[in-house]
C-alpha cells in the first residue's frame, strides 16, 4: 500500500499565489495643475519622464485641473501650479514648478539621495 503524499501546507501554496500576483503601484503622484497652459504641459512631460524612467511599473500620476475640480485642492497646501504631491509612500512630497531639473526632482521626490 502507498502512503499518501503529503499536502503542501497552506503557507507555501498562499506564498506562491502572492509571487505571481503583479506588483503593485506604490508610488501615488498628484500633478495640479491650472488648464493647458504650457507651464503646465513642461510639467506633465517632465514627470512623466521621471517616472518612466525612475518608477517604470510602480506608480500611478493623476492629472488634477484645479479651473475644473477646484474643490479637489482642499486638503491639500497649493501655493502655486503646477504642484507635484506625492501621496505614498509617506511622508507627503511637495514640489513647486516645471520639474525641469530632473536631480532635484529625484532628490524632492526621495528617489535619490542628495550629494
Amino acid at each position: 500500500m502507498k502512503s499518501p503524499t503529503p499536502a503542501k501546507p497552506a503557507t507555501a501554496a498562499r506564498s506562491s499565489r502572492i509571487a505571481r500576483r503583479p506588483k503593485a503601484k506604490t508610488w501615488q503622484l498628484r500633478l495640479y495643475v491650472t488648464g493647458q497652459t504650457l507651464r503646465s504641459q513642461t510639467a506633465l512631460a517632465n514627470l512623466k519622464t521621471i517616472c518612466e524612467t525612475h518608477l517604470k511599473g510602480e506608480y500611478s500620476l493623476k492629472v488634477i485641473d484645479l479651473l475644473k475640480h477646484p474643490q479637489l485642492a482642499q486638503g491639500v497646501q497649493i501655493l502655486a501650479v503646477p504642484t507635484v504631491v506625492r501621496k505614498l509612500p509617506k511622508p507627503v512630497r511637495i514640489l513647486i514648478g516645471t520639474l525641469t531639473d530632473t536631480a532635484r526632482v529625484l532628490v524632492g521626490l526621495d528617489l535619490r539621495a542628495a550629494h
